[in-house]
């Protein structure tokens, strides 16, 4: 039983001073003899908590104990860090395999005391501007195109300011690695003296921490931009926690509710933006906002170097005779009239670049599945021209086209009438095609009156200001008159 000050004072006064017995004390003060035995000679003070007792509870046996022991023992025999059992997992087994019935806090309490860990205890670390970013990889889903998606996040955090920044990507591979430090240098303005990562195969080939050998294009990154990499311990996330806190920030602030967009750059576009409102934070303990000191760190920082590094990994590739290239295991449409030539072909992160002597001739939105075509309708048109009779079993057509708009083809006069109709849907969409279809409502609508219906009525046109007029000199009626006369004009 705890009492208050003022009884314990009167416990200790009537035993100091005036020798009362501890049954006198109970019977003056109305208390029980326990209490007053409890705090007669000193030993106990009320204010201060003695713990607890000390009695194990019934329910924990020794076979309880053994029981607890042997996951742990079972934990060390597997060595896999992630698949531990946990206080609530062994409570779970006890109850299900043992029959317990003691308590989950009980099992808890004992877990904690026989574990005895060390409690984690960081050093506290401060860095100068420009001297460091960390860098690190994170998952989350998102809604791209109405489908639910995995994308990884390239996360990167200059380490004086805290400012942040973040890209999205389909894959975890070298080409989004580079591409998304390069995108972060450019946010930032420069680049700093040190970049920290952990051993992750896009940038080690061999090794980890400071004995990891870097891989060939991500050493020449480094060299280009002037910086040194320098890679954790294995299992050491707290050598780069801050972006490691940033991995988990981005999710929790940016990524709930899980976004909906149409497309991934639509995604990125968000995310610079959430990154660029937090430069208006002002971190606990700091005496300036985020986006200040970012501003003293990019006066300290590496300037960028005039050419752009290309993180792509590119590849010559022959045109083949479906006016497709090969990449990664997957097809894409160049204009038929490159069929059988070579072109470059760049794989970036998340698009897909081909390009002849420098002219882009197409680009796609990267496909990491196998075995897959992507079409442009526009690249066989002019063929499908020539061979209109090919135009209802022609794959672009198909792949390109919506089943609505396919149906309604077929029901015009002949192929020819489609291949104008395909000409309507490179040139206004199909949104636009399909709405026009609608508005005319005729048992015959000819491509002539979607056409028409398509061009914009009352459109002003602007006259250029700058035009040259040809002028026109005066007529000179009186040559006129001396050929009827007879005479000479003058």
């Amino acid at each position: 039983m705890s009492i208050e000050v003022e009884l314990y004072e009167k416990i200790r006064y009537l035993h100091e001073q005036e020798g009362k017995s501890q049954r006198e004390i109970s019977k003056i003060l109305g208390v029980s003899r326990n209490t007053v035995n409890k705090y007669y000679e000193g030993s106990q003070v009320p204010w201060q908590r003695q713990g607890i007792s000390g009695r194990v509870p019934y329910v924990v046996t020794d076979e309880v104990i053994q029981f607890i022991k042997e996951c742990f023992a079972h934990d060390r025999s597997e060595n896999i860090h992630k698949q531990k059992h946990t206080a609530k997992r062994i409570y779970d087994r006890l109850v299900e395999e043992r029959k317990f019935c003691g308590g989950e806090s009980t099992i808890r309490r004992i877990v904690r005391e026989l574990q005895d860990k060390q409690a984690k205890v960081f050093i506290p670390l401060s860095y100068e501007p420009g001297e460091a970013i960390q860098i690190d990889w994170g998952e989350a889903h998102v809604y791209l195109a109405g489908k639910k998606t995995k994308v990884n996040l390239l996360c990167m955090r200059e380490c004086y300011s805290s400012d942040s920044y973040c890209k999205a990507f389909y894959r975890q591979n070298e080409e989004s690695f580079l591409e998304g430090q390069i995108s972060g240098f450019d946010f930032y303005g420069g680049v700093a003296k040190r970049i920290i990562f952990d051993n992750a195969k896009v940038a080690v080939k061999d090794g980890f921490g400071a004995h990891a050998k870097v891989q060939d294009r991500y050493k020449a990154l480094a060299a280009h931009y002037a910086f040194k990499c320098e890679f954790c311990n294995i299992a050491a996330g707290h050598e780069k926690g801050l972006v490691e806190g940033l991995v988990g920030w981005t999710r929790r602030n940016i990524l709930v509710p899980i976004p909906r967009v149409e497309t991934i750059d639509e995604l990125n576009e968000e995310i610079l933006r959430r990154c660029l409102k937090y430069r208006n934070h002002q971190i606990k303990d700091k005496n300036q906002r985020v986006g200040e000191m970012a501003l003293t760190t990019k006066t300290r920082l590496t300037a960028l170097p005039r050419y752009r590094f290309d993180p792509s990994r590119s590849i010559i590739a022959r045109v083949s005779d479906f006016s497709t290239v090969r990449y990664s295991h997957n097809q894409y449409s160049v204009p038929v009239k490159y069929a059988g030539k070579e072109v470059s072909v760049k794989g970036y992160g998340n698009e897909i670049v081909i390009m002849v002597q420098n002219t882009e001739l197409a680009r796609y939105t990267r496909c990491y599945d196998r075995g897959q075509t992507k079409y442009r309708l526009e690249h066989y048109l002019d063929l499908i021209e020539k061979r209109p009779r090919s135009v209802f079993n022609a794959k672009p057509v198909k792949d390109s086209v919506s089943a609505q708009l396919l149906e309604f083809g077929r029901k015009l006069s002949g192929p020819r009438e489609m291949v104008k109709l395909l000409r309507l849907y490179t040139d206004y969409g199909e949104d636009n095609l399909l709405k026009a279809i609608d508005n005319l409502k005729g048992a015959e609508i000819t491509v002539e009156q979607i056409h028409a219906h398509l061009i914009p009525v009352n459109t002003l046109v602007k006259i250029p200001q700058n035009i040259d007029y040809i002028k026109v000199s005066k007529p000179q009626f009186n040559k006129y008159d001396a050929l009827l006369t007879g005479g000479t004009a003058v």
